[in-house]
């Protein structure tokens, strides 16, 4: 009886926060998605790795069979896939989550960035043509501000090995129903439709997620954050709800160009009790009269007592060592000190920086934590950094003060270093970051999770305030 009442044409749209938005409201993404196979320097995707394929771009209405053909063709199942995406069809992000389960796929939310594209043309015309010629595009990749967001997340869950860095975000939210229609029904016969739509969305995203062997919390989460709000996923929810299980996470090192250049890494780190996570940066500074300013900065652990110690050593010169005690302001720790060339040449000579972290617990014990962090692409971006520091006017002071770590030896190095600690200024966390209590309040803020503009081919009907009609659906597009 309702179908010869009603001519309803129900979809999930490209996720919107507002039904008027336009393609100039959403910049940096592609209309389609676009994938492409793309190269980078050796280990630019990891080491050993420098070749990716890329996934960008609003999920459309045709995008499963497209993306689908281009996978037929490659025959290397584990080469990493690096999504970058605000969102967009859900219905065609189900389909093409389980072609990557099919492939036990690689993914990570990563940028990649073509270089033979002018910065900030990346989504242009001429710079899309490049990218869908065939073939491998030069490019270079980070994970700085990557997102994948809405609709993009079931794309992502549907891999089988997941890593989404701590600087780059994962955002959900539930999706929108919109319902088009020929006629003037009766409300009573819309709404009832709406329902059973909603239902059976509902019970499709549930579906989806258990099928991709993620815990239920991520779907009982999403129904609870309206379709005009985006939640970026917190580290602790990454582990719990199994999308990134993994105890230490890190990004790429990236270089800052501002007045006072310097290169960057965030790492966190799942602490030994409970599920929380421990959020750290390194910083790297322009040379001064032929030493090097070196930062590190954490998040305390609220169970510590007293001072903690932080030493680093350099895999290919396990003498050279720098540290000391971090101080104390507000919420996190700091220390900054001086290194010698000698610790400059090893570091850049090795795979892997050791850090050992020593923190005074209560009752008389003592945590110790031992890590690496890779130091994979940082000699390239020192280079980029000294070409950043020579075209500053005035070369800032290093972070240290006192005088520099002693080089005679690591045991005078290490003495020197406990007696010596540096306050770093920190500005005010960024409102949208801080909200998720995963990046330190000293860290460039990235955008916010944006949404991303839909089309509509047929014609709607609209409420008398002018939006379109709209409730919950089966996922965050």
């Amino acid at each position: 009886m309702l179908a010869r009442i009603l001519f309803l044409v129900a979809m999930l749209l490209p996720c919107a926060l507002h039904a008027e938005e336009t393609p100039a409201e959403n910049p940096g993404f592609a209309r389609r998605l676009t994938i492409y196979l793309a190269k980078g320097a050796p280990d630019a995707c990891g080491p050993g790795c420098d070749r990716w394929i890329a996934i960008e771009g609003e999920i459309d209405g045709d995008a499963a069979p497209r993306i689908r053909r281009f996978l037929a063709g490659v025959k290397d199942t584990q080469r990493p896939i690096y999504l970058h995406s605000p969102g967009g069809n859900v219905e065609q992000s189900y389909v093409i989550g389980r072609l990557l389960h099919s492939r036990k796929a690689v993914a990570r939310v990563g940028r990649t960035i073509a270089t033979a594209c002018a910065a900030g043309t990346q989504v242009d015309a001429a710079c899309l043509r490049t990218k869908a010629v065939g073939g491998e595009v030069e490019a270079e990749l980070t994970t700085y501000h990557a997102m994948c967001n809405s609709a993009c997340g079931y794309l992502f869950l549907g891999a089988t090995s997941r890593e989404v860095a701590p600087d780059a975000a994962l955002a959900v939210h539930n999706s929108r129903l919109v319902l088009v229609f020929h006629g003037h029904p009766a409300p009573q016969a819309v709404a009832e439709y709406r329902q059973r739509r909603i239902a059976n969305a509902d019970r499709d995203r549930a579906a989806f997620i258990a099928a991709m062997g993620i815990s239920r919390g991520l779907d009982d989460l999403i129904r609870t954050v309206k379709f005009e709000n985006l939640h970026m996923l917190t580290r602790a929810e990454l582990y719990r709800f199994g999308i990134d299980t993994r105890p230490f996470a890190e990004g790429m090192w990236r270089l800052e160009k501002a007045t006072r250049p310097f290169i960057g890494k965030i790492a966190v780190m799942k602490k030994e009790s409970g599920s929380s996570f421990r959020t750290m940066e390194w910083r790297m500074f322009c040379e001064t009269r032929d030493r090097v300013p070196l930062l590190f900065a954490g998040e305390i652990d609220e169970a510590s007592v007293g001072k903690s110690m932080i030493m680093m050593t350099a895999d290919a010169d396990k003498d050279q060592e720098a540290g000391g005690f971090p101080v104390r302001a507000a919420k996190y720790e700091m220390w900054s000190g001086s290194i010698d060339p000698d610790m400059v040449k090893a570091i850049m000579a090795s795979r892997s920086l050791h850090v050992r972290r020593t923190t005074p617990m209560p009752d008389e014990k003592v945590d110790v934590a031992t890590f690496d962090i890779d130091l994979t692409g940082l000699a390239s971006m020192r280079t980029q950094l000294a070409a950043a520091c020579s075209s500053v006017d005035a070369k800032p002071k290093g972070p240290s003060a006192g005088k520099p770590l002693a080089s005679n030896s690591a045991a005078e190095r290490h003495r020197a270093a406990l007696g010596r600690a540096v306050a770093v200024s920190a500005r005010a966390p960024d409102p949208c970051w801080a909200r998720t209590g995963n990046l330190l309040p000293f860290i460039p803020p990235a955008p916010r999770p944006c949404a991303c503009p839909h089309t509509h081919a047929r014609a709607r009907r609209d409420k008398p305030d002018g939006r379109s009609s709209r409730g919950p659906g089966s996922g965050g597009e």
